[in-house]
């Protein structure tokens, strides 16, 4: 039994697929297995991933039939999954080497049930950005954003299970991150950010063009039950409505506001 399963849905990446892959395979720490679903994609990820599980035992491959979103993908990966804990890794992204090792050492203590870590921000001109999340978020820093880099994230499989796993409300769709570890704060878990950058988030034109609208509803409805939920008052509810006014901003002034936040 491993102790670390690393969940990777894959959609549309057979281009980047083979590098992500290869960041997992470069851990330091090395007792993991990967499940990899590819969720219908409509380019070669699918033959990608296949070949890259013939070569390495520790790979299992996944297809759905159609495209079934993230939450779905990876409530299957986690099903099939025999590790005590799971990492989550991207298809197009890549992360530091030691990530699993120093995100593993605190986890594996019993204090928290989420370990992630800070990311840099690349396209194909490079870095361009990073970001570090608070230490150890609380309840009440919930209601700004997700408390954690949830590609980054190591969590346990006990409580992601005690909680019913990711949400596959249509309504939780992008945030489904996000309200996971709301769901988990509610049931007394709390979670831990290493302050370093392990890892490696593609932020292009492609990736912004999936901040859609309606999911910026998706996360105000989210942070107002968040605002309900921990008693956060009015300042809470008015919180809660940021993601609408982004979500409002012409996409070149949104594209200048958040590089802006997160440049070097």
């Amino acid at each position: 039994m491993p102790a670390v399963s690393v969940l990777m849905g894959a959609y549309n990446c057979g281009a980047t697929l083979a590098a992500a892959v290869e960041a997992v395979q470069n851990q330091t720490f090395t007792d993991w297995e990967l499940i990899i679903c590819d969720d219908g994609s409509a380019d070669d990820t699918s033959q990608v991933a296949q070949a890259l599980a013939a070569k390495d035992s520790r790979i299992v491959f996944l297809q759905n039939e159609t495209n079934l979103g993230l939450p779905k993908t990876l409530n299957r990966c986690a099903a099939a999954a025999a590790g005590r804990y799971f990492a989550r890794m991207d298809g197009d992204d890549t992360c530091d080497p030691t990530r699993f090792e120093k995100e593993y050492a605190v986890i594996s203590q019993g204090k928290y049930a989420v370990v992630s870590c800070g990311m840099r921000f690349f396209d194909d001109g490079g870095v361009w950005g990073s970001k570090l999340y608070k230490e150890q978020p609380k309840k009440k820093d919930m209601i700004y954003a997700s408390p954690f880099c949830h590609a980054g994230a190591m969590f346990s499989e006990a409580a992601f299970n005690r909680v019913g796993g990711y949400s596959e409300r249509t309504d939780r769709l992008r945030v489904e991150d996000y309200d996971l570890w709301y769901r988990m704060y509610k049931a007394g878990f709390t979670g831990y950010n290493l302050q370093e950058p392990l890892y490696a988030m593609r932020d292009d034109r492609a990736a912004a063009a999936r901040r859609k609208l309606k999911y910026r509803v998706n996360e105000y409805k989210l942070k107002k039950e968040i605002a309900r939920s921990f008693k956060l008052g009015l300042k809470g509810y008015l919180l809660a409505c940021k993601p609408i006014l982004l979500g409002l901003c012409p996409p070149f002034l949104y594209r200048l506001l958040h590089r802006a936040r997160l440049s070097k």
